[in-house]
């Protein structure tokens, strides 16, 4: 029976009686008992014989029709330009254009593409960290200006000894070392504010590895964790203390030693085998400790983990307002330029080019990333300023041109200049002015009474108050006009700027109150320098191209970081 089995079936349709010069067409089917392929995958037979007609031609089902040769329509392109040469040489003369544009505003964009795609294969990669929002710890005492530097010492002034094993530390003088003119740290912040919080992430040292909280620093040198060496000042901290061995501690001749020690007065201490520092900051809290080198485990932008060896603080001694905000952290994490810091470590061993980026999420909860390394560097829509280089001053640092309070300048000539010095500082929790623009900015704000805020009479900070309790910024910013901060060019147009909302430069206090999230910065330092804080920072990607020597900003949510390496249509 299996030999009786039909094979196949051919269908012949005739032409019509009436117009018996069209032909006829057959049409032939293959049956088997397999399963049916995909669409797209089965192959019908369509024999013409003289010309078909379509009206009377039957295709298998699951397949595309395709119309007959003599009947298929016109690609689109073609359609538009048959007949018509000119449109097509103006398409054609608005996409070279376009090119033309795009090449000639975004040179740099172009080479980095290029040169992106052929290096991809073997070009560092990125380390990529979460951030988490650290709140409501008490009033603005709390929230330091950080721009830690190392101080100056003499030969008779290095602190402790860990000899044989780690003992009890000796009694320190550094911690009343006085600061040279040049050093940023003077008076703590104080005020009446309702804290905005710090931005941290964690890494995991040692062997088992274990997290450490550290609060991101771009205006810090070394990362630093509380370590029971034993401690004799430290913070409650979120970890236990880190305790290293004999083994971790790293000579006072090793090259980054040399590093932190070099405001270092007279020679060095003959008879030290470690290497001590003080870190002291700009509200006059100071951490004191010995360099450590141990296992960090990080993780790659692909997931993928690592661990390799970084020389961080061991720090032991803290005092000052930085032990009010080691409640939920263990230390700082040192992103600036310095040689010692993590991201310079990272990149003089070949491991990420050398460029750091956060993003801090507007969202009242917190939040953001943070990463290592240039793949999440955007290769469009970033604006970039020229980075300042100062072989004394590793900070991230450029120039203003102008600042802006809605259309109303405000003024910059502290020192007879036309341009002051901008310090992007991720550990600090709010932005400082100078004083000639802190109180232009706080004369215009008078016009907000018009609409029945009360300015509260308070000589730390500027604060309104309602005949209500205001919730939330969003219930009044609208009565406030945003900042904007000129850099590179006076010509508005070809000039970069960075704006600072209303949302971003305000607060709630406890009390319910509207408040001024900018300070005179003459309290704090010599005035003659603009710090952008956390609060001018959120909301935004931030990226410091050590690589480029350049600064880059541009909005973001910051709630996904995005890896792109093309440009879209190309």
């Amino acid at each position: 029976m299996d030999s009786d089995k039909i094979k196949g079936v051919v269908v012949i349709t005739l032409p019509p009686p009436d117009n018996p010069s069209l032909g006829k067409s057959v049409t032939a089917f293959t049956l088997t008992d397999d399963f049916p392929e995909p669409p797209g995958e089965s192959v019908a037979v369509d024999q013409e014989v003289q010309q078909p007609n379509n009206d009377h031609l039957t295709l298998p089902p699951n397949l595309p029709i395709q119309a007959p040769l003599s009947q298929r329509s016109i690609p689109l392109s073609r359609e538009l330009f048959a007949g018509t040469p000119r449109k097509l040489v103006f398409v054609l003369g608005i996409a070279l254009a376009a090119v033309y544009l795009y090449a000639s505003n975004f040179p740099e964009t172009i080479r980095e593409l290029r040169r992106s795609e052929r290096n991809d294969d073997d070009r560092p990669s990125s380390f990529l960290f979460p951030l988490y929002f650290q709140s409501e710890l008490g009033d603005s005492s709390d929230f330091q200006l950080k721009l830690g530097r190392t101080v100056r010492v003499n030969k008779d002034d290095l602190g402790v000894r860990f000899n044989d094993v780690l003992g009890v530390p000796k009694p320190s003088k550094l911690i009343s070392a006085s600061l040279k003119s040049d050093s940023s740290a003077v008076f703590p912040v104080r005020g009446d504010i309702y804290p905005d919080g710090l931005y941290y992430t964690y890494i995991m040292v040692g062997e088992p590895p274990r997290p450490y909280f550290l609060d991101i620093d771009t205006g810090s040198d070394l990362t630093w964790v509380q370590c029971d060496a034993p401690c004799s000042s430290c913070g409650k901290g979120r970890s236990p203390l880190y305790k290293p061995r004999r083994e971790n501690v790293v000579s006072f001749k090793d090259s980054l030693c040399m590093e932190v020690q070099r405001n270092y007065d007279g020679d060095q201490c003959a008879a030290c085998q470690q290497c001590n520092y003080e870190v002291q900051y700009a509200d006059q809290s100071s951490s004191l400790g010995v360099l450590v080198k141990d296992e960090f485990t990080l993780r790659f932008s692909n997931g993928s983990l690592t661990k390799l060896n970084a020389i961080f603080g061991c720090a032991y001694d803290q005092q000052g307002l930085l032990l009010n905000t080691l409640s939920k952290t263990d230390g700082i994490l040192g992103l600036s330029r310095a040689k010692v810091s993590l991201p310079s470590q990272l990149a003089s061993r070949g491991i990420i080019n050398n460029v750091v980026g956060h993003c801090l999420t507007g969202d009242p909860a917190g939040g953001g990333y943070l990463f290592l390394g240039d793949d999440f560097v955007p290769q469009w829509g970033m604006a970039w300023v020229a980075m300042l280089d100062s072989p004394s001053i590793d900070f991230y640092q450029t120039k203003v041109v102008r600042i802006d309070y809605g259309s109303i300048p405000l003024s910059l000539d502290t020192w007879g200049s036309s341009r002051e010095q901008v310090v992007f500082d991720s550990g600090s929790s709010y932005t400082y002015f100078t004083k000639e623009a802190y109180y232009q900015l706080v004369a215009n704000l008078e016009e907000v009474s018009a609409f029945g805020l009360i300015l509260q009479d308070s000589s730390d900070t500027i604060c309104w108050k309602t005949e209500q309790s205001i919730r939330s910024v969003k219930d009044v910013k609208h009565f406030f006009k945003p900042l904007t901060l000129q850099f590179g060019s006076r010509f508005w147009l070809v000039s970069t700027k960075l704006v600072i909302l209303p949302e971003n430069y305000l607060l709630i206090n406890k009390e319910g109150n509207v408040c001024l999230g900018i300070l005179d910065g003459s309290q704090v330092h010599d005035g003659s320098t603009i710090i952008l804080g956390d609060n001018a920072l959120r909301g935004k990607l931030v990226v410091y191209d050590n690589v480029n020597q350049r600064i880059g900003w541009t909005s973001s949510d910051c709630h996904n970081p995005r890896k792109i390496k093309h440009l879209p249509l190309f």
